[in-house]
């Protein structure tokens, strides 16, 4: 007991454990090991450069270590005064064989500001920056970056305040130095140091704001990557390819474990299904009878989860365990797409569904609103654009769809995508990467190869290049996913020549029925509107009506296109098409995306769709390239 007590008191880093430490950085291997009694050595893989945090005794609340541990590279230690001299050995190790194997090393080390060294004027929540840098340097370039990119910090609409300073001690009060000027010159380092004014903590109480403190993290972590990447070019022999390249490659086992169990929860239920009537066939036979005039009556299927006992299993998730600013932030809103998705189950077939439709798929804006009505208004009746002739039905078109998928399959042959036809869905869909067909549909001739693309090319597609990623949330699909999915899946259609100009007044009906239902319009007013103010039939018409009335109100179907006036804007200006189809995710996640692949996080999709081996679609692409408008897919269409 006496010797616990003692070995407390005195912590010390053990040569043996320096040894193990110096060993794998020399041999490029990760390195995870928790220091005495409190840190952490984390090393991704052998990086030019490493942040260090040493937390006060005296201060044991949360704050600037998380900044260094969203790092690839970082040391996270206790303040104690007998860890130190082991401490400072473990980084003069590390960094000796960084300057062999890169020229030179960069220690950056992080603590907070004091109330008392803030000199600029503002509120407490204004971000505010101190760089310290040696008396002598020749980072000029890489302060300059760690500058610039920390004055576009910003909180609340308070850009953050940013000064240089120069000093000999670069470590924060109290403590003592790990390293000084004259062994960074022997060693052939480099040493800076960034001091943080902790907005995230009541200088009162020390009381942490949890949120703020994490969204302050967020917005340091660029800034860091930019400096060690300019760092790295002007100083070492490495040459990543993108400042993002620097991140984290190695997945700890907390990432591992949130997406398992936020996995577990999505794929308990198929959210698109339990929200979309089983008995839509009978329910037109009804409407029909009672001569349109009566309000359907939708049946569901019987939910296979109680949505409250799920969230409670949902919030036990401990996503905030997750270091990597990124992931945390793609599992966080993914958490919180999960509980939307689970109240509204909870709110089905009641008026508050159609609230938490609003939050989950967003608002109408004026513009795509107005696009809408330009797209309706320019276009003829439907009639005149309705194929007379061949259609195929439901086992006809299954065949078509099974061909489709065995020419996918010869790229991937792990593809077990299934084709299926229901009693209980009125048209097509794909659930769980299979597709689901009605049994009473009837596909005219001209729209089969864009439906194809459409649910197979694209969200077939998608499905299977997630599955093939680490993370399971790439293929149940990310927050937001919907619009640029549906986006991709509507160019699919005017890339192989199938995207009518009736399929377009579809989608904007869809979405004028949407906005009609958010502003309080019933299911019969919105019948009518669309077939007596633009003239939609009176199927057509209730099919709009039922996907914008099912559940309760679901406001997806105006993300088509959006997603599409988005996509378009995103090709024109240069946007990687290829990248869309890793797996399933949001517009505002691709550079996100492109991030974990240069980081290694995420490997090459192994599937791309049929049609881009095909002359005329890569021609209709280059078209959009060039900035083709939604009135240009109309005249091509």
């Amino acid at each position: 007991m006496n010797t616990a007590i003692k070995a407390k008191a005195s912590p010390s880093i053990s040569d043996s454990f320096i040894g193990v430490i110096c060993k794998r950085v020399e041999n490029n291997q990760s390195v995870r090991r928790s220091l005495p009694v409190w840190g952490r050595v984390h090393i991704d893989r052998s990086l030019p450069f490493l942040c260090i945090y040493r937390r006060p005794i005296k201060d044991e609340a949360i704050g600037a270590e998380h900044v260094a541990m969203g790092e690839a590279s970082y040391i996270t230690a206790p303040g104690n005064r007998s860890l130190q001299k082991s401490l400072e050995l473990l980084v003069h190790s590390i960094a000796k064989i960084q300057v062999i194997n890169f020229g030179a090393f960069l220690v950056l080390e992080i603590w907070e500001l004091t109330e008392d060294e803030i000199s600029i004027e503002g509120p407490a929540y204004k971000p505010y920056f101190q760089i310290v840098r040696p008396l002598k340097t020749t980072l000029f370039s890489t302060i300059e970056i760690l500058e610039a990119e920390l004055k576009q910090v910003k909180y609340r609409g308070l850009f953050a305040g940013v000064d240089v300073v120069s000093s000999s001690k670069i470590f924060r009060p109290g403590l003592v130095s790990l390293m000084s000027a004259a062994k960074a010159a022997e060693l052939g380092c480099h040493i800076l140091g960034l001091k943080i004014r902790p907005i995230y903590r009541n200088k009162d109480s020390g009381e942490i704001f949890p949120l703020v403190r994490r969204s302050l993290h967020r917005r340091i972590s660029k800034p860091l990557k930019r400096t060690f990447y300019e760092f790295i070019r002007s100083h070492t022999t490495h040459r990543p390819p993108h400042y993002t390249a620097l991140g984290r490659r190695s997945v700890v086992k907390a990432v591992w474990d949130v997406d398992q169990a936020l996995a577990e929860i999505g794929n308990q239920f198929d959210f698109l299904l339990q929200v979309t009537p089983t008995n839509i066939d009978s329910a037109w036979t009804i409407f029909k009878r009672n001569k349109c005039e009566k309000e359907p009556t939708f049946i569901y299927r019987r939910l296979p989860i109680d949505p409250i006992l799920t969230k409670r299993r949902l919030f036990k998730i401990p996503v905030e365990r997750i270091e990597d600013p990124v992931l945390a932030e793609l599992f966080r809103c993914q958490q919180m797409k999960l509980d939307r998705k689970l109240t509204m189950l909870a709110d089905r077939g009641t008026f508050r569904f159609r609230y938490g439709s609003v939050q989950l798929y967003g608002v109408i804006s004026e513009e795509l609103l107005n696009t809408s009505k330009e797209i309706l208004a320019q276009q003829d009746s439907p009639s005149h654009y309705e194929i007379a002739g061949r259609y195929l039905d439901a086992t006809s078109f299954a065949l078509k769809a099974t061909e489709e998928l065995s020419r996918l399959r010869e790229q991937f042959p792990n593809l077990n995508s299934t084709v299926e036809i229901h009693d209980e869905i009125s048209g097509l869909m794909v659930s769980s990467g299979n597709l689901l067909i009605g049994r009473q549909v009837k596909i005219p001739l001209s729209r089969v190869q864009g439906l194809l693309q459409h649910e197979i090319g694209t969200h077939v597609v998608t499905y299977f290049n997630g599955r093939s990623q680490p993370f399971q949330q790439l293929y149940i699909g990310l927050a937001g996913y919907d619009e640029l999915q549906e986006g991709l899946a509507v160019l699919a259609e005017y890339l192989v020549g199938a995207l009518s100009p009736f399929r377009l007044r579809l989608l904007a009906a869809r979405v004028l029925a949407s906005e009609y239902m958010i502003n309080g319009a019933t299911f019969i007013d919105v019948f009518r509107e669309l077939k007596d103010s633009f003239s939609f039939k009176q199927k057509t018409a209730f099919l709009i009506a039922v996907r914008t009335f099912r559940g309760g109100g679901l406001t997806k179907d105006s993300v088509y296109l959006r997603g599409l006036i988005n996509l378009l804007e995103y090709l024109k200006n240069g946007g990687d098409y290829e990248l869309l189809f890793m797996g399933k995710f949001a517009f505002n996640h691709i550079s996100l995306i492109q991030e974990l692949l240069w980081r290694k996080v995420l490997k090459p999709a192994p599937l791309r769709p049929g049609y881009l081996t095909n002359g005329e679609a890569l021609s209709r692409l280059a078209r959009v390239r060039s900035g083709a408008s939604i009135s240009d897919l109309i005249e091509r269409g």
